[in-house]
């Protein structure tokens, strides 16, 4: 009786973050490309470092586990946010609206996680080369990234279950482009602050526990390039890790920015702002940085391109 209270049938509507004057449908046709270029980097990234058996390593394995978190991360939120802007109708029902949410907070999580265990991939990569083999296994690489997705996918359960034991019963305009939780919870009836107390104690966890492990690995890794005798070894090191860096400084610090701040200091133009930026634009950047940054996916690639022209 209590969830049929809830009205689980209607509909909310998202007020979404462009509106149809020529600046804004410029944004819009920006937008759209943004998400077809992540679309196609993604693919092929995951495409790629599948088919080559030389990218078969723990490394590739993990930026293919990235490329496909990125490839659905935007399929999550940027297609729904396109047909509502198309067609005008701007409702979402709350089952989509929840799997939406679960989608969206499972691959952030995961996505975090992922990062730290890249960043502990370099650590003994660079630290420990002798025990590599054996301490980045295929067996213990995949168990890794097994844990990334069930920890996602976990807050990402918790997240909606509890969002969606509120009653809703003023408006139902989320002041989003998608269904964020925070933008949600604005519009329910009842007392939300001590589920806000524990999400923020999650975010502390999803965000804070692995930036601490890539620093940490990052530290031992700089100390040890330092102390390399070879320009050509340090030069290789921090190319290799400075890829990842700035994939981490630009996922983090946008999670950092909309989900660790106070509910106080929230404002929803720019809660619409920053999420575009890491669920649209750094999908797109994280194969370009990776891609253009690694000869042997250029490898791979140009390989791809050869059989293509043969006709093999």
């Amino acid at each position: 009786m209590v969830w049929e209270n809830k009205t689980f049938n209607s509909d909310f509507v998202l007020l979404g973050i462009f509106d149809h004057s020529p600046t804004h449908t410029f944004l819009f046709t920006l937008i759209i490309s943004i998400f077809a270029l992540a679309f196609l980097g993604n693919t092929a990234m995951v495409l790629l470092i599948s088919l080559d058996m030389q990218l078969h390593t723990p490394m590739y394995f993990l930026l293919s586990q990235l490329s496909l978190m990125d490839l659905m991360l935007i399929c999550t939120t940027v297609p729904k946010m396109a047909f509502n802007y198309l067609s005008g109708r701007n409702s979402i029902s709350e089952a989509d609206c929840a799997t939406q949410i679960f989608f969206y907070i499972s691959l952030l999580g995961s996505e975090c996680f992922l990062l730290a265990i890249m960043a502990y991939d370099r650590y003994i990569a660079i630290c420990h080369p002798l025990r590599y083999t054996n301490l980045m296994s295929p067996k213990i690489c995949g168990l890794m990234v097994a844990c990334s997705w069930i920890l996602g996918s976990t807050d990402g359960i918790i997240d909606v279950v509890a969002t969606f034991s509120f009653s809703y019963c003023g408006s139902r305009e989320i002041d989003h482009f998608f269904c964020d939780f925070p933008s949600l919870l604005i519009l329910s009836c009842n007392d939300t602050s001590t589920f806000q107390e524990v999400l923020f104690i999650c975010c502390i966890v999803m965000i804070v526990f692995p930036v601490t492990i890539i620093i940490a690995s990052y530290a031992c890794v700089i100390l040890a390039v330092i102390q390399m005798g070879s320009g050509e070894g340090r030069r290789k090191a921090f190319a290799t890790c400075s890829s990842h860096l700035m994939v981490v400084g630009m996922y983090f610090g946008a999670a950092l920015f909309v989900y660790i701040r106070p509910a106080s200091d929230r404002s929803p133009t720019q809660d619409k702002m920053v999420s575009v930026f890491y669920t649209i634009l750094t999908p797109m950047l994280n194969p370009l940085i990776y891609s253009l940054r690694n000869k042997e996916v250029a490898r791979a690639f140009m390989k791809v391109i050869g059989k293509a022209k043969s006709g093999e």
